[in-house]
């Protein structure tokens, strides 16, 4: 599992870019850098990563269930999730 304040950085980075996204793309569109520069680091979406909801691990993330691929095995093979089962041919 990851460590709490890991994932806390990553809920604030989340809500940083959702409030600066329209600023972001107001200054993107009249081509001022300048004031872009000037804008919170973290504000930036490439800085999100895609963590496990369950976890926290950062990667083997999937993305249509939104967690890792570890927990997406756990929880397939305890039929927690529905419409997924075991392929077997």
């Amino acid at each position: 599992m990851a460590k709490e304040g890991v994932k806390a950085r990553e809920v604030k980075r989340a809500r940083l870019v959702a409030k600066y996204a329209e600023k972001r793309a107001a200054l993107k569109a009249e081509g001022n850098y300048a004031e872009l520069d000037k804008l919170p680091k973290n504000a930036s979406p490439v800085r999100l990563h895609n963590r496990c909801k369950l976890t926290g691990r950062p990667r083997g993330y999937m993305r249509q269930f939104g967690i890792s691929r570890v927990t997406f095995r756990e929880m397939a093979l305890a039929g927690k999730i529905p419409g997924v089962k075991k392929a077997s041919w």
